[in-house]
């Protein structure tokens, strides 16, 4: 074998145009593993698998890495949110589909659950970060304009947020029908008897 023909210590990496896009996802895992206070372009390199050079090739610093991973977070939780509420049909009981969204959040998405809090906590001493809940907000407050008035949207994402904490944080297996009860309260019916309603049932 001639010179030219042997091996590299070492694999040439391939050429990655959605490089950027890798770390962002890897600086995500490494928040959900190991928090804010634990990210580092080393880890972040080490779990997109590319040398750590590429971290301060494509992002200016920790907080720029951080920014870029927290709006993606936001930005596609947000979008798949708006999607569930477009989904629901005029006419059916839209109290219903905000539960059943939540426990649906709930039951499977306990990354995205401990994602949302870590920003919340680094929000609070960045403005750079409050910038992105804000948005955040906004679009769900929107979203939930759909079927609800302004001031009923913005209370009833503020419930949505305080029961997803709480239910994520306990120790007990999740309660549906206080979930059920706490959305009833805040928007009651508007039948008659004012009856509880069932997050199964769809009304003509």
């Amino acid at each position: 074998m001639t010179a030219r023909q042997q091996p590299s210590g070492k694999a040439r990496r391939r050429y990655e145009p959605d490089r950027r896009q890798r770390l962002v996802e890897a600086t995500l895992d490494v928040i959900a593993a190991r928090g804010v206070a634990g990210t580092t372009h080393r880890q972040v390199a080490a779990a997109a698998d590319v040398p750590l050079g590429s971290v301060s090739y494509h992002f200016a610093g920790l907080d720029d890495l951080l920014t870029s991973a927290f709006t993606h977070l936001a930005q596609t939780m947000a979008t798949a949110f708006e999607e569930r509420m477009a989904a629901i049909e005029p006419g059916t009981d839209a109290r219903a589909n905000v539960v059943e969204s939540m426990l649906a959040d709930l039951a499977d998405n306990q990354r995205s659950a401990v994602l949302t809090y870590e920003l919340y906590a680094a929000a609070a001493r960045n403005p750079r970060l409050r910038d992105i809940t804000q948005a955040w907000m906004d679009r769900s407050r929107r979203a939930l304009q759909r079927h609800f008035d302004p001031g009923t949207a913005e209370a009833l994402d503020a419930l949505i947020e305080g029961l997803v904490l709480h239910a994520t944080l306990s120790t007990r297996p999740i309660d549906a029908r206080k979930i059920q009860d706490a959305v009833g309260r805040l928007i009651p019916g508007t039948s008659p008897a004012d009856r509880p309603f069932d997050p199964s049932e769809r009304h003509p």
